[in-house]
């Protein structure tokens, strides 16, 4: 087994539907621009209530990604 270095940053994702949809839109949308994504935690859930109580969903999460091995020169 191989020791891998991580680097964390925090995200926010957030959806009209449901939690799992707020960190789910997150992650795809991370996904797109970080790669060896391999873990999440889940910070904060907050909400907000709109027009006739309809709630909104806002999650914020830390993200792990594995650092790629330097190609040697």
């Amino acid at each position: 087994m191989s020791d891998h270095v991580y680097r964390v940053t925090e995200i926010v994702g957030s959806s009209d539907a449901s939690v799992s949809e707020a960190i789910h839109g997150a992650l795809e949308r991370a996904s797109k621009t970080l790669r060896n994504l391999d873990w999440f935690e889940v910070l904060h859930i907050r909400g907000s209530i709109g027009e006739d109580a309809r709630p909104s969903y806002q999650v914020t999460m830390k993200v792990g990604f594995r650092l790629e091995e330097p190609h040697d020169a």
